[in-house]
């Protein structure tokens, strides 16, 4: 004797539709994204170790790609990221401001230049950089600091100006 215990003709091999959404994918292309712009973030700030003075201006909108001279604390001077001889300065900035992507056909000299300068780096040695892009045409020098207190003890030369 056979014994049958269930439909013979009932095949439950389909599946039925699934209405839920696979957030597995979407989720390991979020960590993948994630990952490399945490590699790539520190890439793209400025790797020059400068001691900046501090300053209580109020801070101005940032440009597009502004172009940075810095004064290093070995009295080096450096465009952006490359440094170039104090000789070759006006000339090596002529070159770069005709070639930066957010400049304007003949803005050349006429673009805003952004001075650093370490706080250990003498007065003069500052006055010979801007009197060296004054003469070259470049009028537009802007100084950098860093951001700080009024009043706070703890930052020297900062004091409380009351008006």
């Amino acid at each position: 004797m056979v014994a049958v215990l269930g439909d013979i003709e009932d095949d439950d091999d389909d599946f039925g539709e699934a209405h839920d959404i696979n957030v597995t994918p979407f989720i390991d292309v979020m960590l993948v994204l994630l990952i490399i712009f945490m590699v790539a973030a520190p890439l793209s700030t400025v790797d020059l170790p400068v001691d900046l003075p501090s300053s209580t201006a109020v801070p101005q909108p940032k440009l597009d790609k502004p172009i940075y001279v810095t004064i290093k604390s070995d009295l080096a001077v450096a465009i952006g990221e490359t440094p170039v001889k104090r000789v070759d300065l006006v000339s090596s900035l002529d070159a770069m401001s005709g070639t930066m992507s957010g400049a304007t056909p003949g803005e050349g000299k006429d673009r805003r230049i952004f001075l650093r300068a370490d706080r250990t780096v003498p007065y003069g040695e500052l006055m010979d950089v801007l009197e060296r892009l004054r003469v070259g045409g470049f009028n537009k020098i802007a100084l950098v600091a860093q951001e700080g207190v009024p009043g706070d003890p703890a930052q020297p030369g900062v004091t409380d100006v009351k008006p």
